[in-house]
């Protein structure tokens, strides 16, 4: 059965208020109390509540919008399900905010925290909490137009799963994977790896019971061999026991394969080596497939993910979020921000952006409408010679002219080469190319907004807009303080949960701080 719609008490009791005068930090458990009956009408808790398999026999169900509640103060609070329980027992702030003020028994279980986790991540749930969000902020601000202005930037989380090298990848799915066979005969692992031959997985470290000279070339590809030698017999096994292999034992095999085919491959004389360079997308951890290695910069890299924030520049509060693997560009959250503004039915006007993202969609196929504000690309110093905004580009004509007034015909995305002869015999020459075929011209696929952000960037209006993009960088700060800069969890889809959570926090801020002002305003 459906839960029943939550109704909790608007004032406060005199024990609620005894309460919240001793709170002097953490003052979003004060704002919940305040705001829960709006942030959980009945509307949206009829939403939550479809989560709910309608069935007549069983317990009536708990009300999503305390689960709701304790899912925000798990993100603010930084705790467990563990600690959740824990705290709605202990803890008078956390049960101010649930209305369970003196319980003896918390008021639900933690497999019920985790079956709501899942319901809110499967019916994408955890978006709505967002976008309820911005709603109450957007109406207690008095924002009413749906014309948005933007930034967007990204920052590192760093993967939850432990990063290993190839070795280690090796022996740790292949462990996994007889850990799993010796469970269902009910035997030890040691007993199953011994007779498989595999006894060098089955102690607490691979790297000492392989024991060999790590600076020998040779003695690292025997390694491998003994590895890959383990994996063909436990394969080899299988099909002759002719055993009904589970499904967490195939996948651990194959997570084995593919770490053989993106880091190994055998030289002339058959022996296995370890590959030069990285595989591209190559897998870095066996507990998590979607971590990748990936760079902020030329000297900081990271393993884990990239999280993507749409931050609006006039109320301040995030209006989307996205999560990316490490190694993928920036342009590659499109689709999802896309998703989410189209949900909350906005018209994207202006955004704010670094220059990572100037290949996405959101650039590439803008309207019309949408202004794009973002660094140009630095004119590359030739020592002196005409650079390329030296060139004249005619977007009606498509001709490019250059300092000579010698004219041809360009494309987007092309390169346009002069003509040797008419370079060799140019006056200007020296002042503007060395090279001996003549001057070449690359046109940018976004060259027409690249000259519009040179421009603009010239003019004290120009700098100032793009000043405006600090605002996406605080709130990419505040959503690190509280989710911090290591993921919570394993997997894509759970840490853009995480992530989602994290920015309700930060909206819920953002709201408090706009019912303050209304106040003050009024007064």
């Amino acid at each position: 059965m459906q839960p029943a719609l939550w109704h909790p008490p608007v004032e406060l009791s005199n024990m609620e208020q005894a309460i919240v005068k001793r709170i002097k930090r953490a003052k979003l458990f004060i704002f919940l109390r305040q705001v829960r009956h709006q942030l959980f009408d009945d509307e949206f808790q009829t939403e939550l509540a479809k989560m709910f398999d309608d069935k007549p026999k069983g317990q009536p169900p708990i009300s999503p919008a305390k689960l709701a509640l304790v899912t925000i103060l798990q993100a603010y609070t930084g705790a467990s399900d563990d600690e959740a329980i824990e705290s709605l027992l202990m803890d008078k702030r956390w049960q101010l905010v649930v209305d369970c003020l003196e319980c003896e028994q918390p008021p639900f279980s933690k497999p019920t925290i985790v079956r709501f986790r899942a319901q809110l991540i499967k019916r994408r749930l955890d978006r709505r909490l967002i976008e309820r969000t911005v709603e109450l902020a957007k109406q207690t601000g008095g924002f009413g137009s749906r014309n948005l202005r933007a930034a967007l930037d990204s920052s590192p989380l760093w993967g939850a799963a432990k990063v290993e090298d190839t070795y280690n990848l090796l022996g740790h799915a292949l462990k996994k994977a007889i850990s799993v066979i010796a469970r269902q005969q009910g035997r030890e692992l040691t007993a199953i790896a011994t007779e498989l031959g595999a006894e060098i997985i089955s102690g607490s470290s691979l790297k000492a019971a392989l024991d060999i000279d790590w600076d020998n070339p040779e003695e690292r590809s025997g390694a491998l061999s003994k590895l890959l030698f383990v994996l063909e017999a436990v394969e080899t096994w299988l099909e002759d026991q002719q055993l009904s292999v589970a499904d967490n034992i195939e996948h651990n095999l194959k997570v084995a394969r593919q770490v053989e085919s993106q880091d190994v491959e055998v030289t002339a004389n058959g022996t296995p080596q370890l590959r030069r360079g990285v595989a591209k997308d190559r897998r870095v951890s066996v507990e998590d497939s979607t971590m990748r290695h990936g760079r902020k910069s030329r000297t900081q890299r990271f393993d884990g993910y990239k999280r993507h924030v749409l931050a609006d520049l006039d109320i301040g509060v995030v209006r989307a979020v996205g999560l990316t693997p490490a190694n993928v560009p920036e342009a590659w959250v499109s689709d999802a921000i896309s998703a989410d503004l189209k949900a909350q039915d906005v018209t994207l006007v202006e955004l704010q952006i670094d220059r990572a993202y100037l290949s996405s969609k959101l650039v590439r196929h803008r309207t019309q409408q949408l202004n794009i504000y973002c660094k140009a690309w630095p004119v590359r110093n030739r020592d002196g010679r005409f650079p390329k905004t030296a060139f004249i580009l005619d977007w009606e004509q498509q001709n490019i002219t250059c300092p000579n007034q010698i004219t041809l015909p360009f494309e987007v995305g092309a390169k346009v080469q002069f003509p040797q002869s008419v370079c060799a015999s140019c006056p200007l020459q020296p002042g503007c190319t060395t090279n001996k075929r003549g001057r070449s011209v690359s046109i940018h696929p976004q060259e027409q907004l690249l000259q519009e952000l040179r421009q603009r960037q010239l003019t004290v209006s120009g700098r100032a807009k793009l000043r405006e993009r600090v605002a996406v960088e605080h709130s990419l700060a505040h959503l690190g303080h509280w989710q911090s800069n290591r993921a919570r969890y394993t997997g894509l889809r759970k840490n853009l949960f995480d992530l989602r959570r994290t920015a309700v926090v930060h909206n819920l801020h953002v709201w408090a701080r706009l019912v303050e002002q209304a106040a003050t305003t009024s007064v």
